[in-house]
């Protein structure tokens, strides 16, 4: 016997709504409950809220355009008490108007409600309609889209808005920081290059390490846009801050070993030669230190030179015996006749832009005066610290000092003058290592022409000069 049995399946039911839940019921209790926005408040300034909190307060761009489509709909008089803004335009219209999908102003409109800007107000069959009194324009009745929750919203919108506003300013004060650091740690490493070439060889194998911090800095000076996030700027900070300290370490240790070095390399003797006759006479105004900040006294004086005595009249060196000067090259300084060149003989020769830099003290002149004013003057001559190390080890700082002397002479002559010192200090110098530089004639020609020019050796000082 063959048996039939019917299972009955349970048929779907309509539900004649949309489905309930604890967020529905209450967004549709504060739409009954809603007493209208306060006076000083408008309708679109929560709209603006809406635009300023954006992704913060999960809110898409879609989601604002459909929200300030349904805004603009309302009027002024749906948001006070007793009304509620309702927006009964169908969906069909909505999604013409935003050139978009039913379907997908259905999608937008529940995010706005999983957001708290909205619910809704159906009638039984899902249609929007509505009517507006004609002489008051107040919403007689209405099922739609009921924007009342996004007044709930506006005290968290406030909090968000002013979250984000303090972040930013964080942001920004932490990237001009990080702008800081970056153009504070090139300067010092621009730095430690030029004391690199300037110092000892103790300080060179130490600024070496100017590679590796060169390296680390260029692993952080990433590229940064507004789109980093603040905790990223922040570690970025923290690490320029690290190498900048690093770099401020070396930078002072440089300095140090440099200083150190320059007290240590003060060999030379004012004590006269066993064979010369001589003798310095005592000065008892003369008991400082000599100067040294002007560049290391190893390089104040010519090789196998003796120093001058101290005075005016000195002159910068005096020369070797003269079975000693035949077994060696002559010295660039000697070869321009710096030793001949007597330190009364360069304060009438220099300017009196020169001679005001010359250091007032209670002694009598010697040739490091002439070289601190020379020094003191290099800056407004545009003379590069690099040039000025280059002439003292090419001709002592003294042949150094007398070439800013010349060529402060001949910036403020009246013909031919000097229009780029730079290039023609390092003229000068290029002309001192081929040996054609005559340092001591271009002073002579200067002291002849404070006495009065010879009209029979005008030609030959100036062209002198020029060779200078």
């Amino acid at each position: 016997m063959q048996h039939i049995s019917s299972n009955i399946l349970p048929s779907k039911q309509g539900r004649g709504g949309r489905i309930s839940s604890p967020k529905l019921r209450e967004t549709i209790t504060q739409s009954q409950d809603f007493a209208g926005l306060e006076e000083s408040v408008k309708h679109f300034d929560l709209l603006t809220l809406v635009k300023r909190a954006g992704k913060g307060a999960g809110f898409s761009s879609k989601m604002i355009e459909l929200l300030e489509h349904y805004m603009i709909f309302t009027r002024e008089i749906d948001w006070q008490q007793g009304s509620q803004p309702i927006v009964y335009k169908s969906q069909e219209q909505t999604a013409m108007d935003l050139d978009i999908t039913v379907r997908h102003v259905r999608r937008l409109e529940k995010e706005l409600f999983v957001a708290g800007a909205l619910t809704w107000s159906d009638s039984g069959n899902h249609k929007r309609y509505g009517q507006r009194d004609s002489e008051t324009g107040k919403i007689l009745y209405a099922f739609g889209v009921d924007l009342t929750p996004l007044a709930y919203l506006k005290a968290e919108l406030e909090t968000i808005v002013h979250e984000q506003q303090l972040k930013k300013a964080a942001w920004m004060e932490t990237k001009r920081q990080i702008s800081w650091h970056r153009s504070q740690i090139k300067s010092a490493l621009a730095e430690i290059t030029e004391l690199e070439a300037e110092g000892p060889a103790a300080a060179k194998a130490m600024a070496g390490g100017q590679g590796a911090l060169l390296a680390s800095y260029e692993e952080i000076a990433t590229r940064y846009d507004t789109r980093m996030p603040l905790e990223s700027m922040r570690g970025l900070l923290a690490k320029h801050q690290a190498l900048y300290n690093r770099v401020i370490e070396v930078l002072n240790t440089l300095y140090e070993n440099n200083k150190t070095s320059k007290e240590s390399c003060i060999t030379d003797s004012n004590d006269p030669h066993k064979q010369v006759t001589n003798q310095n006479l005592f000065n008892k105004l003369n008991t400082r230190s000599s100067s040294s900040n002007c560049f290391q006294e190893s390089c104040s004086r010519i090789p196998g030179h003796q120093s001058a005595p101290s005075g005016q009249g000195d002159s910068v060196a005096e020369p070797k015996m003269a079975d000693q000067a035949s077994e060696a090259p002559k010295h660039p300084a000697i070869q321009a006749g710096l030793e001949q060149i007597t330190g009364k003989q360069l304060l009438n020769a220099a300017s009196q832009r020169f001679k005001d830099h010359i250091p007032m003290r209670n002694r009598a002149m010697d040739m490091d005066d002439i070289v601190e004013a020379a020094y003191a003057l290099r800056p407004d001559l545009h003379i590069s610290q690099k040039s000025w190390v280059r002439a003292c080890n090419l001709l002592t700082r003294y042949g150094a000092a007398v070439c800013v002397l010349l060529l402060d002479q001949a910036m403020q002559r009246s013909e031919d003058r000097v229009r780029k010192p730079a290039a023609y200090f390092n003229a000068m110098i290029n002309r001192a290592g081929a040996g054609e530089l005559h340092l001591q004639k271009s002073v002579m020609g200067l002291l002849k022409r404070e006495e009065g020019p010879d009209p029979a050796n005008t030609n030959t000082t100036q062209s002198n000069q020029r060779k200078a």
